[in-house]
């Protein structure tokens, strides 16, 4: 989610890549929660870090307390922690695992927002 709307929200200022600890396709409710806002994610790719493990970046952005402490190092001028709960874990009925999804793409929306008037 968070790829996807920086690649919205930041235009043609930012190249991003995303990737996961342990990734397992892209979630059908994420991509329910990004459709709410106009986002299509369905053609993306959920990734392996091992991809990237040889990048540099000018920013490297975790977005959960679990990545963070499993990702290795990445080297990045910038390195910065969103702390948010993972959706995917949320528990409870379908109506209530959607609002964790949007709950998490709502605040992801904000990060992003600010980070992208503030990196360029």
């Amino acid at each position: 989610m968070a790829e996807a709307l920086l690649r919205t929200m930041g235009g043609d200022g930012f190249e991003c890549h995303s990737a996961g600890t342990a990734p397992g396709g892209v979630h059908p409710l994420a991509v329910e929660a990004m459709s709410e806002i106009g986002v299509d994610i369905t053609g993306q790719e959920s990734k392996s870090i091992e991809r990237y493990r040889d990048a540099a970046f000018d920013y490297v952005v975790t977005v959960c307390d679990e990545a963070r402490e499993a990702c290795p190092f990445f080297p990045a001028r910038n390195q910065l922690h969103w702390s948010l709960p993972d959706p995917s874990a949320a528990p409870g009925d379908p109506e209530a695992r959607k609002d964790a999804f949007r709950a998490v793409r709502d605040r992801l929306r904000a990060l992003v927002a600010q980070f992208s008037a503030g990196a360029e």
